[in-house]
């Protein structure tokens, strides 16, 4: 009986310590590990988002753990390119789209703009003309090919095809659209915003991420009634935390921007998780997206299938009629083949994609070794006389010419207006030093092999190391452009800080070009029929999904 009793004050007396550590423990969680002051908000405090979880995964995205890979050709380079020498790098986790953007994603973009911004006005029209894919890269001089160049773009039979005909620069464009538009529906369906309020917008209007995080009353054009309308700012005004009405950064509640993958990034989304170990032992030796060494499938149900889209052999692009090798002459529906096995389709074949770096034939790894990218250009928020922000108005919008003469809506209205970092912002700072480090260690005055000291010869633009044609593009007195080529015969490169990476083999190129560490580069402003590409996002918080207990 005494043994009973004593079992039982003791499963009390845990019970109680058990629950006095619950206790303290939600408290401290809301207490200040600094100063021991409540972090709730109450009684106009500081307040910290205590039970955040984590990242949700954006619309269309898959999450890849980061790791250490080799980045670089590890087979035989036949081409003699000598632009991928292997080098070990470490990527941090990050979201990348599941497949290629398709013409369906790229259409609603189109259609989002012709609706805001109308091509009919003359101040808009340069906008959706300068978004609209160039359809004429389907056309050969000996082919026949007028059915891709008048129906790929919008024909429903091709809606869920990877768009092509896009360049760098529109494929960036996409990306600043999708983000917004994503982070506009995400404040809505929680209450912040106005319902329906992503519908109710015009050209002098419109909602941009960064605009709201910074400068939230000039959300929508200031319109009060769109930008706090919702459930949930209506609860925070009654509640008489003003400070507070606005979504802010701190709530975690906003997604990071959608961007273009850096190369780095999409070669290591593209090689997969298999191969690359051996238990805890790094191996670093892969082919494909997928295991083995060869094309074709070695499972019994699927024995002899083609496990990508891409050209076999002259004239061979899909294969005998009856019974086709891969399914496809052109480019494929998105999720046609098997994804490798980070979830990921099409990471070889079907169309090779825009990355976001500006091409240099060598990885400076010596420089360093954690996500890796070459094309940073810093800029800040431009800021007006009255100390506030600058958001572009529809009488301000910032149009790009690129090379061909296409102009390009580079910031819209409802956008903060960006300019470049000033030494000011860089006095001894010892990360960057400018504003536009694309040529860093690599094609600048000190990196040249005629650099002498600062002498005014290294200059010289004739001797530069990338001697790249410089076309240029002005307005005439008539508004006209003036197109003027570059005829020099002494160009000796193509390169030069405007051409970007393109990764992965397509529907045109042989195997060989499948290999993710494969890379060639186009100038950013150029399109061609086989060039897509896919989205990615950042990973804020964990590197891991995956939960570990402390040892």
């Amino acid at each position: 009986m005494k043994s009973h009793f004593a079992l039982k004050m003791l499963a009390l007396a845990t019970l109680s310590f058990m629950l006095a550590s619950c206790s303290k423990s939600n408290n401290y969680k809301d207490s200040s590990r600094g100063t021991g002051w409540n972090v709730d908000g109450r009684d106009g405090g500081f307040k910290l988002k205590t039970d955040y979880q984590e990242q949700a995964t954006g619309p269309g995205l898959v999450f890849v753990e980061g790791g250490t890979f080799t980045m670089g050709k590890v087979q035989d380079d036949v081409m003699h390119d000598w632009n991928n020498a292997p080098n070990q790098q470490h990527i941090q986790s990050f979201y990348i789209d599941e497949t290629e953007v398709t013409n369906g994603m790229y259409l609603e973009y189109l259609d989002w703009l012709k609706k805001v911004f109308p091509p009919s006005d003359p101040n808009y029209r340069n906008i959706y003309k300068g978004a609209l894919p160039d359809t004429l890269v389907w056309r050969n001089r000996l082919g026949f090919n007028e059915t891709m160049t008048e129906n790929y773009l919008r024909h429903p039979a091709y809606a869920n095809y990877p768009v092509v005909g896009v360049n760098w620069l529109q494929a960036v464009e996409f990306s600043n659209w999708r983000s917004n538009r994503v982070n506009e529906l995400i404040l809505e369906e929680q209450g912040y915003t106005a319902r329906g309020a992503r519908f109710d917008v015009d050209a002098s209007s419109t909602f941009d991420t960064d605009t709201y995080l910074n400068a939230p009353t000039l959300t929508y054009g200031g319109s009060d009634s769109l930008a706090r309308g919702g459930r949930s700012s209506e609860r925070r005004m009654k509640a008489n935390d003003s400070t507070d009405i606005f979504v802010q950064l701190s709530d975690g509640i906003l997604l990071p921007k959608y961007r273009l993958p850096t190369e780095a990034e999409w070669e290591y989304a593209a090689l997969g998780l298999t191969e690359l170990r051996s238990y805890n032992v790094y191996r670093g030796r892969k082919k494909y997206p997928w295991d083995g060494s060869y094309t074709r499938s070695s499972k019994r149900r699927t024995r002899g299938d083609h496990l990508a889209n891409f050209k076999q052999a002259d004239g061979d692009y899909g294969g005998i009629a009856g019974w086709s090798d891969d399914n496809a002459d052109i480019t494929a529906e998105v999720k046609t083949y098997e994804p490798n096995d980070f979830g990921l389709y099409d990471m070889a074949g079907n169309v090779s994609e825009w990355v976001a770096d500006v091409y240099r034939p060598i990885v400076d790894d010596e420089f360093n070794d954690f996500n890796y990218y070459r094309g940073n250009v810093y800029t800040k928020n431009a800021i007006g006389e009255d100390g506030k922000v600058k958001v572009v108005s529809t009488d301000s919008i910032v149009y790009d010419t690129i090379a061909d003469g296409t102009i390009i809506a580079r910031d819209l209205p409802g956008e903060i207006l960006q300019v470049p970092v000033t030494e000011e912002d860089t006095y001894l700072r010892t990360q960057f030093s400018t504003s536009d480090n694309r040529n860093y260690r690599d094609g600048d005055r000190r990196s040249t092999r005629y650099f002498e000291s600062f002498n005014q010869d290294a200059d010289n633009t004739e001797r530069r190391m990338y001697n790249a044609p410089t076309h240029s593009i002005n307005k005439n007195e008539d508004g006209e452009l003036d197109r003027t080529y570059d005829n020099s015969n002494k160009r000796t490169s193509l390169v030069n800080d405007e051409v970007r990476v393109y990764k992965g083999g397509s529907w045109r190129d042989r195997a060989y070009w499948l290999d993710p560490a494969q890379r060639r580069f186009l100038p950013q402003g150029m399109a061609t029929d086989d060039i897509g590409f896919r989205n990615a996002m950042s990973r804020v918080g964990s590197k891991s999904k995956r939960a570990k207990s402390p040892r």
